[in-house]
């Protein structure tokens, strides 16, 4: 299985150093000096990585196959991905976005209210990417208090979603006082 590692950035400098958008708990191990990387598309690649750094908590990589800034920026956008053992990184806690798309979301009362069909990384947390009954499309935030369960052999994700946070129960949108700011 191919597991995305991070997505290049916009080159940075003129030596063909680009930034990363991690998509991994393992930086390190993933983008070692000598690491070859697979890529999305797979005409950008191979990748070695020849050097890195971090500079204020951003990941900043050269590789040998781009050697200056030209090369550099004709790789952004693409995505770098290593091949897993699926049983590997059983982690009781992680699960990869393919192992998500397709299950069904469930309130806790048991209502089905649609189908994970993705998940996406935001600045705070990741957000799963749910298609409710009427084909909207809403973004519920992937943290245990909003998704307590997360079945992926019974195909299931359990939601308890806050009043309003998904498109069919906007009805029962509670909006508190300190949202509203006060009037004068």
């Amino acid at each position: 299985m191919l597991l995305n590692v991070a997505r290049i950035g916009r080159a940075h400098g003129l030596r063909g150093e680009v930034a990363l958008d991690l998509r991994t708990d393992a930086p390190q191990e993933r983008l070692a000096v000598g690491a070859v990387l697979q890529t999305e598309p797979a005409g950008s690649g191979p990748l070695t990585v020849m050097r890195t750094r971090v500079q204020q908590g951003r990941w900043y990589v050269t590789f040998a196959e781009a050697s200056d800034r030209t090369a550099a920026e004709a790789l952004t956008g693409t995505t770098l991905v290593v091949e897993v053992d699926e049983d590997a990184d059983a982690d009781d806690d992680a699960w990869y976005p393919h192992e998500l798309a397709g299950l069904r979301a469930e309130h806790v009362d048991g209502r089905v209210l649609g189908e994970v069909v993705g998940l996406e990384h935001a600045p705070a947390h990741d957000v799963l990417v749910v298609r409710e009954p009427d084909g909207t499309r809403t973004l519920v935030p992937f943290v245990r208090a909003i998704v307590p369960t997360v079945d992926v052999r019974g195909g299931r994700v359990v939601l308890d979603p806050p009043g309003g946070l998904l498109a069919s129960d906007a009805e029962n949108l509670v909006v508190s006082d300190e949202t509203r700011g006060t009037e004068a």
